[in-house]
């Protein structure tokens, strides 16, 4: 069966909201792996998702009494199997773990504030960086899978209403990307190289649009997203390899948190 096959359109209309994230990411998933390999194995996907998906049960029974829809646990179980790199099986399965347990954690009004995954992987990058990488890897030859899992992703957010994040996204990285293709002296092309590999392509589809985590405003949204370029164009300033993780690891709450303080100023204004 080829990509193109796997990631035929959806009827989104009919489809619940929370399958909609499940099947778009197990159609990148098979798409991806297929064209190009890039799971590690597939024992160390499935201890990752494992992970997320005891933690979340654990967690939700413990704090609320009853068991949780799986689709946010097995997008971030697949999202952690994807990215995460290392010989050992632990990284994975502490990696899903941490990423769960953050939405329980760090709560601000009712809700968490870091999208699950990024923090997780954030986290292992800081604590455990001997032990485990992030994948970055780009297509190479393979760029009509990469064409076909864009088109169909995007087409998906936009039938989701956010593809104005992604959108917003992506250009700002391409500005921000010219700008620093002049300041070091890189070529542009090597400069926007990272938007063809798989990394980005989870980042951009299911990091950056987390309804969880975005802004309830779309003017907002748009903000957001051009500050998480713009903080990851700093952070290739410095040579970070992991930049958007860490752009939106920063902006991300404190977005959140800048929001909230204005909505209560103009309240207490009015």
């Amino acid at each position: 069966m080829s990509s193109t096959q796997i990631l035929q359109p959806l009827r989104l209309q009919s489809l619940p909201k929370t399958m909609i994230g499940p099947l778009l990411i197990t159609g990148l998933l098979m798409a991806a792996h297929l064209s190009f390999g890039i799971l590690d194995t597939w024992s160390k996907l499935f201890t990752a998702i494992g992970a997320t998906v005891l933690t979340e049960q654990v967690l939700h029974r413990f704090m609320t009494g009853s068991w949780r829809n799986l689709s946010s646990s097995y997008v971030s179980g697949i999202s952690a199997g994807i990215l995460v790199r290392s010989p050992l099986f632990w990284p994975f399965a502490l990696t899903g773990a941490i990423s769960i347990a953050s939405k329980y954690v760090f709560r601000y009004r009712g809700s968490h504030i870091w999208n699950p995954t990024n923090f997780g992987i954030v986290v292992m990058l800081i604590l455990a960086s001997d032990h485990m990488a992030v994948l970055s890897i780009q297509w190479g030859n393979n760029m009509w899978a990469m064409a076909v899992i864009w088109l169909v992703g995007l087409f998906t957010i936009y039938k989701v209403n956010r593809f104005h994040i992604c959108a917003t996204y992506i250009l700002a990285f391409l500005a921000f990307a010219f700008l620093r293709s002049g300041v070091t002296g890189e070529l542009f092309l090597a400069e926007i190289a990272p938007l063809t590999g798989p990394m980005y392509q989870l980042f951009v589809l299911f990091m950056i649009t987390d309804p969880k985590t975005t802004l309830p405003t779309k003017r907002g949204q748009i903000v957001v997203a051009v500050l998480i370029a713009f903080t990851e164009m700093i952070f290739r300033f410095f040579e970070a390899v992991y930049a958007p993780f860490y752009g939106l690891f920063i902006v991300g709450p404190i977005s959140i948190f800048v929001w909230h303080w204005l909505q209560d100023r103009k309240n207490t204004v009015s």
